[in-house]
């Protein structure tokens, strides 16, 4: 069995827990359907054990972090947090003796979302590539001047090190981790059981050009914004939807701008391209992926992934399909 030890600690961020834990307790329930023998095993440990309570109220049951084998916890995770609960979890002297010896005898250790801090405050970071939650990226990086955090990614792998960022990517990084355990299909199941959109890859931004207009807000475009998400095909052009918001051409371009912080034309290529990046991820073939999202012929796909991207995308379709 592989022993997967999430570490926890008052105030700790329940999901950071909960997501991946069911990614692998799916994982198990794949394999069985398979005829196979569980993979995961799932502890969670603090520093004196017993019941701990999560921000959100609910409490687990723990074991000592100082109990845990090292030789036996395979994959080590830390839990993140908001900053009121962190501190004294980075001061706690039982943590800051057993992490280590965990993290030096795991075949892979990391965090999810703020998790990090407690790695780093003990060097578990220093000279490595990590990834956190957006609003704690730059806080990280000062704190921690080693640290080479990257504000993009939802999860880094960095040899033994995985570290996510903010919360529901620890879903990503755990389904990363089945995938690279047992295999991409397995991971895939465990996916399409968790009613999961899509798999996201670690090179994925945390930010969408949809997701941080709709945020913005009581903002005027949000179901238009949601129309084109879902109609990339279509023809997205200033006319078309200047005509579809009742307004004339000048007025949508500039309210669009003020609203989104993008350009209509330059909005609907991001949104195009990163979903046609998620389709090549699929294998699909080029023709497929450029009319399904409105940048026919390939030609034009090719272009203007390249120009974003910097890699072809027959290039990437190879290099990340399946994955």
């Amino acid at each position: 069995m592989h022993q997967i030890a999430f570490i926890v600690y008052p105030g700790f961020e329940l999901l950071d827990v909960s997501g991946p834990a069911s990614v692998f307790n799916g994982a198990n329930h794949a394999l069985k359907g398979q005829g196979k023998p569980a993979f995961y095993a799932i502890v969670l440990a603090s520093a004196e054990g017993g019941a701990v309570e999560s921000s959100s109220g609910v409490a687990v049951e723990t074991r000592p972090a100082a109990g845990l084998r090292p030789d036996e916890a395979r994959t080590v995770l830390v839990a993140g947090a908001e900053r009121e609960y962190l501190l004294p979890a980075v001061a706690d002297a039982a943590l800051r003796a057993a992490l280590p010896q965990l993290a030096a005898k795991a075949e892979r250790f990391g965090s999810v979302c703020t998790g990090g801090f407690l790695l780093a405050a003990l060097g578990l970071l220093d000279g490595r590539r990590v990834a956190t939650h957006w609003d704690s990226c730059e806080p990280l990086a000062k704190t921690f001047p080693a640290v080479t955090v990257d504000p993009d990614a939802l999860y880094v792998v960095d040899g033994r090190l995985w570290t996510s960022a903010g919360v529901t990517t620890g879903i990503d990084m755990a389904l990363a981790m089945v995938a690279r355990d047992l295999d991409a299909g397995v991971a895939g199941e465990v996916a399409k059981r968790l009613v999961l959109y899509a798999r996201r890859p670690g090179y994925q931004s945390q930010f969408s050009p949809v997701l941080t207009a709709q945020v913005k807000g009581d903002s005027p475009f949000a179901d238009l914004i949601g129309w084109m998400q879902a109609n990339l095909d279509a023809p997205l052009d200033v006319p078309s939807l200047a005509a579809r918001s009742g307004l004339t051409e000048r007025t949508f371009h500039r309210r669009f701008v003020a609203a989104t912080g993008q350009t209509p034309g330059r909005f609907v290529e991001i949104a195009r391209l990163d979903a046609a990046r998620m389709l090549l991820t699929r294998g699909l073939p080029l023709k497929t992926v450029a009319a399904q999202v409105g940048l026919f012929p390939s030609a034009r796909l090719a272009e203007a992934f390249a120009r974003r991207f910097g890699v072809p995308p027959r290039l990437f379709r190879d290099m990340h399909a399946g994955l």
